[in-house]
């Protein structure tokens, strides 16, 4: 099945650039390119693509907004665009729906690979966002903006997958804690975000902050 994509960045060279790498490649389609985030809720809810890449930073409507208004009316999975890693609205971006988020000088094939993941469903961020997201939470004070007993729903081991979901550890890390297989993992993770009506393991680790199960100020690894 060909995987339709939405390229949205007001820098023509970006956006044009990664349309042409993406367009080459097999089993992927490029079905519009806008330069606003208006022009990139329009054309997603006109063409329905599977995923749409989203600058962070545009006119009429920037990236972030653009993701809500995608996220809330389509299941169109985006991934978020920026030039610097260190970028101050990761977590909104996150929290507005975003399913990945990449910076602009990745690598052709990473850039393919993110695309496919998404599109398959997964989430996924550079390594270096993914370590600052958690970092922010931990650091944070703020009380749990959701209450506990939304987690009532999950059984003693899915609540224990979410919490090292939210700390931030991988399949095969998380197999290796609970001395179970990848495979045993995957459907854990499964059955955590069926419950919790969470798009991906993004979700999954706000999640796990706002309703406590992670205190504010608790180091990731532990």
């Amino acid at each position: 099945m060909t995987i339709r994509v939405v390229v949205a960045d007001d820098q023509e060279l970006v956006r044009s650039g990664f349309a042409m790498i993406l367009d080459a490649q097999e089993g992927i389609e490029v079905v519009a390119e806008v330069g606003d985030g208006a022009a990139a809720v329009e054309a997603v809810a006109r063409l329905a693509p599977d995923v749409a890449l989203l600058d962070i930073r545009m006119p009429a409507l920037d990236g972030i907004e653009a993701c809500r208004a995608i996220s809330a009316r389509s299941a169109c999975r985006t991934v978020m665009l920026t030039t610097f890693d260190s970028d101050e609205y990761v977590y909104e971006a996150l929290h507005a729906g975003a399913s990945g988020f990449l910076l602009k000088d990745v690598r052709r094939d990473d850039l393919v690979h993110a695309v496919r993941v998404v599109a398959a469903g997964e989430s996924l961020l550079a390594p270096s966002v993914a370590r600052r997201l958690i970092e922010e939470y931990t650091a944070a004070t703020a009380r749990p903006s959701l209450s506990a007993d939304r987690l009532e729903v999950l059984t003693a081991r899915e609540r224990e997958t979410l919490l090292h979901l939210g700390r931030g550890l991988s399949n095969a890390e998380i197999a290796a804690s609970l001395v179970v297989s990848e495979h045993t993992v995957k459907s854990h993770v499964g059955n955590v975000l069926a419950k919790l009506g969470l798009r991906d393991r993004i979700q999954a680790v706000i999640c796990a902050y706002e309703t406590g199960l992670i205190a504010a100020g608790t180091p990731s690894g532990e």
